[in-house]
């Protein structure tokens, strides 16, 4: 089975494979840039990956106008006829790669577990109460991995935070679990 991957531009979303070409709503981009799509999820070889780190490698081919669509009204006895038509602008774009930072992933995959190493080291000397270091840059996984090894007091900051602020629904989940263990 060959990998795909499905990607969001211009607020739709699109399941492509590599060399594949299809229409998409008008870039910004120039003909034969290179545009780096969002990417949400990666699959084809064995489980669907939902946090995908990698990359799609979009290849701009040309602008075109998508196909006349002609709109009539009418209102009988009236006399009462209007048309009017519409053209959609588009862009064609061809698709390079699909996870071409795969070697740049597993680089980095390898710093990610000094820096979860590092807030532990850094929770010990901060005053009870506190936010543990980097809380703001955590992602909701993130966080629920490194809530087990924050203190009682840490764990209750952080979830004061949470419902005074963003309150992000999986994060007050993980925190409140990570809560219940401490107690």
């Amino acid at each position: 089975m060959s990998s795909y991957a499905i990607i969001s531009l211009g607020g739709k979303q699109y399941r492509v494979h590599e060399g594949e070409r299809l229409l998409v709503d008008r870039l910004r981009a120039d003909e034969g840039a290179t545009v780096e799509p969002r990417v949400l999820l990666v699959g084809g070889d064995g489980a669907p990956d939902l946090a995908p780190s990698t990359t799609v490698t979009a290849r701009v081919v040309g602008h075109e106008l998508g196909e006349k669509i002609r709109i009539g009204k009418y209102r009988r006895r009236t006399g009462y006829k209007k048309h009017t038509g519409h053209r959609s602008k588009l862009t064609r774009i061809e698709i390079e790669s699909i996870g071409a930072a795969k070697r740049a992933a597993k680089a980095a995959a390898k710093p990610k577990t000094e820096k979860a190493e590092k807030p532990a080291e850094a929770k010990e000397p901060q005053a009870g109460g506190q936010l543990p270091e980097g809380y703001a840059s955590m992602t909701i996984a993130q966080l629920a991995e490194a809530a087990s090894d924050w203190s009682r007091e840490q764990v209750e900051a952080a979830l004061e935070h949470e419902r005074s602020g963003k309150a992000r629904k999986g994060a007050l989940a993980a925190l409140e679990s990570a809560l219940e263990e401490k107690s």
